[in-house]
């Protein structure tokens, strides 16, 4: 385990600037708008997010797999792997790498399909369609994308250590922040800052959710600020998209807009 994010791959490999990821979906681009793009993303980020929570993994398991979907696609078109195939793929490797433990194939597929049967069906009216052989495969391709860079570091850690700093009592914020963070995992986030960046960024939604007066706190801290009102922002435009989107309504017809591998599994 890298114990130094500046060292890591994450920091060195994946930590990307916003122009480059713009120009790599410019082939997406081109027939979704950034906004239903962004909806797209989210809805498989929640479908990595309800998988991961049948399977009943840890966050920080959910958390990674959600990390390599992003970068995946930060390099390759929608129509390169179909996202339903490398949501279940990145829950798979991400198990392992977080030591987590192999989650059985057969116990992987059989919860893919009840996922999709009773919690996803507003958005896929046929089966799951993938097999394991489709998921060991797409493993492969996937760990060629990332580069074999596997160690992801996430916010949890940094959050944790500044509520301890702020001090006492501090668990409702804790709690909330935490979930920010989780919010965090449906944006570009993850590629674009570092971990401890977006910590701050979460807590300091936080703070103002709860209207705690921490102006103080956050001004002792040594970071650039401009990057945490970056990342704040980031946030709210997340919060202000789900004020208007309604995914039960909207994902179908964005499924079918969506650009697709040319080769469907056949059943």
């Amino acid at each position: 385990m890298a114990g130094n994010f500046w060292q890591s791959s994450h920091y060195q490999q994946w930590i990307l600037d916003k122009q480059d990821l713009v120009r790599e979906r410019q082939l997406d681009l081109q027939i979704l708008s950034e906004e239903e793009y962004q909806k797209i993303g989210i809805f498989f980020s929640n479908f990595i997010q309800i998988l991961g929570e049948q399977l009943k993994l840890k966050q920080q398991v959910i958390a990674t797999a959600t990390v390599y979907f992003k970068r995946f696609y930060a390099r390759n078109s929608l129509k390169c792997i179909d996202p339903l195939l490398l949501s279940p793929t990145c829950v798979f490797l991400a198990s392992k790498v977080e030591e987590f433990g192999v989650i059985s194939n057969s116990r992987l597929i059989t919860t893919c399909q009840t996922v999709l049967k009773n919690k996803l069906n507003y958005a896929y009216t046929q089966e799951f369609p993938y097999r394991t052989n489709h998921i060991l495969e797409c493993e492969f391709y996937l760990l060629e994308n990332l580069d074999c860079c596997l160690i992801v570091f996430q916010p949890y850690r940094p959050l944790l250590q500044l509520v301890q700093d702020i001090g006492q009592h501090e668990d409702q914020l804790l709690a909330l922040a935490w979930r920010v963070v989780n919010d965090s995992l449906r944006t570009d986030l993850s590629l674009l800052y570092p971990p401890y960046q977006i910590a701050i960024g979460c807590l300091q939604i936080a703070c103002v959710i709860m209207q705690k007066d921490l102006k103080s706190w956050f001004a002792e801290l040594n970071v650039d600020i401009d990057k945490i009102q970056e990342i704040s922002r980031y946030i709210i435009n997340l919060f202000e998209l789900w004020k208007t989107y309604d995914e039960k309504k909207d994902i179908q017809g964005l499924l079918n807009k969506m650009p697709k591998p040319k080769l469907q599994p056949t059943r």
